[in-house]
């Protein structure tokens, strides 16, 4: 009970303390781009948090906000690429936009060789990637485009393990009907929940531990049952806006979770308790999960709205399962073939060890976790 009251209080204090808006470590945007007689105009739309991000590990770590915002458009154009039918374009400087509370906005032009119209455009990004949220897991920005004039209708998501690619349709001789709402790339968002998974270590230490402790397959099923069922609960409550926790409170907990069921690996006895114990646990530390999967999405949906942002909600859940089972079915089976060759063995060696590396991991993430402090 003294523990159980313990940590009640911490997580009051962690909910009370004034935390940035960190969200887990991808700032999502919006860009807009057009296509003008010589010259692509590129809006790009970002979450504050973006610029803080930047600023904090940049030369205008004391500039005043202003000038950070001004600085990180600068920043924006050394990291964005924009590749007209394979030509690399230089955009010209930055200016900054009027933008609504809590974003900042910067428009950056293109200028296209004279009397040259594209019939395809490339862009890449590698936004923020030079920065670490923890030791091997750095923050990544991704952007919903749309298009609009020439080409309206397509867009796509720009993250930064992707080259997105457009066609433009050719010049119009006469005024086009309104194009229709661009559709949602749903393999693009199902691509982008595989990345978010695979790229960091937090959730996929925290499977990793679940797989550990599960004793036999139908156990494995309901742990990651239940954890799926978890984060996507509130996965689409926060997209949705009907729940939203601070971060401050989030990423920490997300650290403990793998803590915690590591530990439980390692100390749980084999009474008929503990996979309940672990059934609540994968069920409870997985809505804070979902929380971190939602956290630079939120922008995002809030760009697609209506039933493009249910679409795009799924199609990402569904990306974050892929990279769940990537991980989940090689380890289940190459412990299902060390337990078949070292027959009569303890298994609960192995199990134990590989727990406490991983809890090990854990705190190292959870330091992380609570050591970023306000970047404003």
């Amino acid at each position: 009970m003294r523990i159980a009251e313990r940590f009640g209080r911490w997580l009051l204090l962690m909910w009370l303390l004034p935390w940035p808006a960190i969200a887990h470590p991808v700032a999502q945007g919006a860009m807009e781009l057009q296509l003008e007689p010589g010259r692509i105009v590129l809006d790009v739309h970002a979450s504050m948090e973006q610029v803080l991000v930047q600023a904090a590990y940049g030369p205008a770590a004391t500039a005043t906000l202003p000038e950070r915002i001004r600085l990180h458009g600068d920043y924006l154009r050394a990291h964005l690429r924009l590749a007209a039918d394979d030509v690399a374009l230089q955009a010209g400087p930055a200016e900054a936009l009027a933008a609504r509370p809590g974003r900042a906005a910067w428009r950056l032009v293109f200028p296209l060789p004279a009397g040259s119209r594209p019939a395809r455009l490339r862009l890449w990004q590698d936004v923020l990637r030079e920065i670490e949220y923890a030791p091997g897991n750095p923050w990544e920005a991704s952007y919903v485009l749309r298009v609009s004039g020439a080409g309206a209708g397509e867009g796509g998501l720009l993250a930064s393990a992707q080259t997105l690619s457009l066609s433009l349709s050719p010049a119009p001789s006469a005024p086009a009907a309104a194009p229709p709402a661009p559709a949602v790339p749903v393999a693009q968002w199902i691509a982008h929940g595989l990345r978010h998974i695979l790229a960091g270590y937090d959730h996929l230490l925290f499977v990793a531990a679940l797989t550990l402790g599960a004793r036999r397959l139908g156990e494995l099923v309901w742990l990651v049952g239940a954890f799926t069922l978890a984060h996507t609960l509130t996965l689409a409550l926060s997209a949705l806006d009907v729940i939203r926790l601070p971060s401050g409170l989030v990423e920490p907990m997300i650290a403990a979770s793998i803590v915690a069921v590591a530990l439980l690996n390692v100390f749980g006895s084999t009474d008929a308790r503990t996979p309940h114990r672990r059934l609540l646990c994968a069920f409870g530390f997985g809505l804070f999960h979902g929380l971190g999967f939602a956290g630079g999405l939120l922008e995002a949906f809030a760009d697609l709205g209506g039933g493009a942002a249910v679409t795009a909600i799924l199609a990402f859940s569904v990306g974050v399962e892929g990279g769940h089972l990537a991980v989940v079915l090689p380890l289940w089976t190459l412990l299902a073939a060390l337990r078949h060759r070292r027959a009569g063995s303890d298994p609960r060696a192995l199990r134990r060890g590989a727990s406490v590396a991983i809890s090990l991991a854990g705190l190292l993430y959870l330091a992380a976790a609570l050591g970023h402090g306000p970047l404003a």
